[in-house]
């Protein structure tokens, strides 16, 4: 589910009448201004309530069921939160699906101290093939009914229930044909409405659909997807074991975080071009596949991506947006899971430079890539109620300069910490988990790995570099895409791979 929480502007609805034949109901909005101000737009049909969704929500949505929250009944109403959930491929899940859309807005406009009074629902949907719009409409009836006996068990009424399909829109709770005729009424040319002006004055843009979107940060499905997976293979070779192996961990994190800061700079020597596909095409030309597959691999280590989390201000924020972007494109077959970390990055970042819809979205589509990934919930949580991003800035700004002033500290760059001081990202404080303690021993030890003397590591590894793991392990030479088998250490750590892997169990932690 994704709540939008007046990100694109306030507007409201009115005490008209709750039913349309032969009366008009006034559906006023507040302007740019917020609610504070002088009411500047008053939507009286439901054809203009159906045009505002996209300046609502920031984008064309599709496939989708959309609640928004209304309040203030005695100043005229406004628009509040917005909460969008995909339409369940199956008609059985749509009452527990609406229920959840339903009280996960009520919920948040509660705890945000504005429990909304009313609600408009909406339900968007391409006809498929052989259907018409009609169809859709009606198929979807039962959806809108459960939308509305979900937010009545609430106590907060629908006051208007639409579908928009194929250029027209339906609505639910009009009784009268000549008001909203059954083939439906079509929807005005998009930006000619009194809303599109006033939001395209207060520079409120419609970003296009959400697939355009998702498209961005999804897997690439063309011919290169094949040698992208084929470098991932080669790479979850080399990198896996050393990522485990709590000797070389934190090497793996320094040469992830160099090549990171490398690709960064060829993108931000690149000149700006027009275009979304166009800019992500250039990007991905940027970036080699045996780079990609280093750096995807890397981010699995959680200390490695919450030092890449740092980049999230200024210059270096959108040149490490853009990463994350590409990054989460080369996630491609198998290496699906992977995609949580650069997605939870590049959801970060949107949210840090103030792109609370791309954030949104981020994060969802990292949580669908790896359902317990703790870092991608508690921001997407964090973003949906509201809170300022600038909590966890000052977390990650104080992590940075500690370090930097440690470095120079220590000319030679070995980083020693006293034994027994805490070292915990800011990813950990967000994650609720115990700050690393650094061990006696080597310098170079990673911190939160226990000495060789104290068996197995200390922290379980991320769920995906664990699957990993198993796979290679259990692939026989010259079996499947690893046709080479696992990887032989020197002599003196032949077995130290086969002893992590039986010494280390799955637990219920979770993999963040």
């Amino acid at each position: 589910m994704t709540n939008h929480d007046e990100a694109a502007g306030c507007s409201g609805i009115g005490d008209g009448p709750s039913h349309h034949g032969g009366e008009t109901t006034a559906y006023n909005s507040h302007g740019p201004s917020g609610p504070l101000g002088e009411p500047q737009i008053t939507l009286r049909t439901p054809a203009e309530l159906a045009d505002a969704l996209p300046y609502l929500l920031g984008y064309r949505p599709e496939d989708s069921i959309v609640l928004v929250a209304l309040h203030d009944r005695e100043r005229q109403g406004r628009f509040g939160g917005r909460a969008r959930l995909g339409i369940p491929d199956h008609a059985d899940d749509w009452p527990s699906a609406a229920q959840q859309l339903a009280h996960g807005l009520v919920a948040g406009s509660e705890r945000r101290g504005a429990r909304p009074e009313s609600m408009v629902a909406y339900v968007v949907q391409e006809p498929s093939s052989g259907e018409t719009g009609r169809d859709v409409m009606e198929r979807l009836r039962p959806l809108a009914q459960s939308l509305r006996t979900a937010c009545g068990s609430l106590d907060v009424p629908v006051v208007e229930a639409l579908c928009v399909s194929d250029g027209r829109y339906w609505s639910y709770c009009c009784p009268s044909p000549g008001c909203c005729p059954p083939e439906g009424r079509p929807m005005g040319l998009p930006g000619t409405s009194v809303l599109a002006a006033a939001a395209t004055y207060a520079g409120i843009q419609v970003r296009g659909s959400l697939k355009e979107f998702r498209t961005r940060l999804s897997p690439c499905e063309t011919e290169a997807a094949l040698g992208q997976q084929a470098a991932l293979d080669t790479a979850s070779r080399a990198l896996v074991p050393r990522i485990l192996d709590g000797d070389t961990r934190e090497d793996v994190t320094e040469d992830t975080l160099a090549l990171a800061e490398r690709v960064m700079a060829r993108l931000g020597e690149e000149p700006p071009v027009s275009g979304a596909a166009t800019a992500d095409l250039r990007d991905d030309e940027l970036l080699a596949h045996d780079e990609a597959a280093a750096l995807i691999l890397g981010l699995q280590d959680r200390t490695t991506r919450d030092r890449a989390a740092e980049w999230m201000e200024g210059a270096e924020a959108a040149v490490a947006l853009r990463l994350w972007r590409a990054l989460a494109r080369r996630c491609v077959g198998p290496y699906g899971e992977h995609a949580a970390a650069p997605l939870t990055l590049a959801g970060w970042v949107a949210w840090s430079t103030g792109d609370e819809l791309e954030a949104r979205e981020a994060f969802a589509m990292a949580l669908g890539a790896d359902p317990d990934y703790l870092f991608a919930r508690l921001l997407h949580q964090a973003c949906n109620e509201g809170l300022d991003p600038e909590t966890v800035r000052r977390c990650l700004r104080t992590e940075r300069a500690g370090r930097s002033s440690k470095e120079a500290a220590a000319p030679d760059g070995t980083d020693t910490p006293a034994v027994g001081s805490p070292r915990d990202t800011a990813g950990e404080r967000l994650e609720g988990r115990e700050p690393s303690t650094p061990q006696p021993g080597p310098a170079h030890r990673h911190r939160g790995m226990r000495p060789a003397s104290g068996g197995r590591p200390s922290r379980r590894a991320p769920r995906a570099l664990d699957a990993r793991r198993r796979r290679l392990a259990d692939t026989p030479p010259g079996a499947g895409p690893h046709r080479d088998g696992p990887p032989q250490p020197a002599d003196g750590a032949k077995n130290r791979y086969r002893i992590h892997r039986g010494s280390r169990r799955r637990t219920g932690e979770g993999a963040t």
